[in-house]
Order: C-alpha cells, then structure tokens, then sequence
C-alpha cells in the first residue's frame, strides 16, 4: 500500500515537471526508454525543438506520469519525432568532444 501512495506522488510529481516544460517549450512530447533497474527514462522533445529528460522509478511511474501531463508518447525516437529535435552549439561540442578525445565538458573558448 506505501509502495502503491509513493508511486503515485512520484508519478504526480514527474507529471508537474513535463507539464512545466511542456509550459516553457510549446507543448511536449515523449517517448520512454528503460535503464535497466535504474529505472525509465522520460525524453521529452518540446514544440520549440527544446528537449530533456526525467528518470522514473518504473515503467509504470513513467506511463502514468505522461498520461497525467497529458502528452503524446512514441515507440521509439527515430524519424520524424527525432528530426523534431533542435541542438545548438553546446550539444555539438559535446558530441564532437566526446567523439574525438576533446573537451566534452565546455565550449570551446576564444582567446
């Protein structure tokens, strides 16, 4: 039974959270991905190109969270939910600092 309440607050607190960046991005939309006992992972791509992620306990935290925020939930991330998806010059650095030995934790910075 305090398993069940805890689920539910979390998963009512999750929902805040989407709501509130669906709020700040123009509508959201999601797609969850598992993590193995860490739990699922909430990807959220926003109407602006804006995109995050919150971690749930569980896959049915997670399910229950975005169905309360309301949002629309993919299979997967590929194709056109993926494409919906803008990066700027910080997530370019990270991948190609990442990628080649490089910083991975900064911009590049100017002299």
């Amino acid at each position: 039974m305090a398993d069940t309440k805890q689920a539910e607050r979390k998963a009512a607190k999750l929902a805040k959270e989407i709501t509130a960046f669906a709020k700040q991005h123009g509508g959201a939309e999601g797609q969850l991905a598992y993590l193995g006992q860490m739990g699922t992972r909430i990807v959220l791509v926003g109407g602006d190109g804006g995109w995050g992620d919150l971690v749930a306990p569980s896959h049915a935290v997670a399910q229950s969270a975005a169905e309360k925020a309301g949002i629309t939930l993919h299979e997967s991330f590929d194709g056109d939910f993926a494409a919906k998806v803008r990066t700027g010059p910080y997530e370019w650095s990270r991948m190609a600092g990442i990628q080649v030995g490089g910083p991975s934790d900064d911009l590049p910075r100017s002299a």
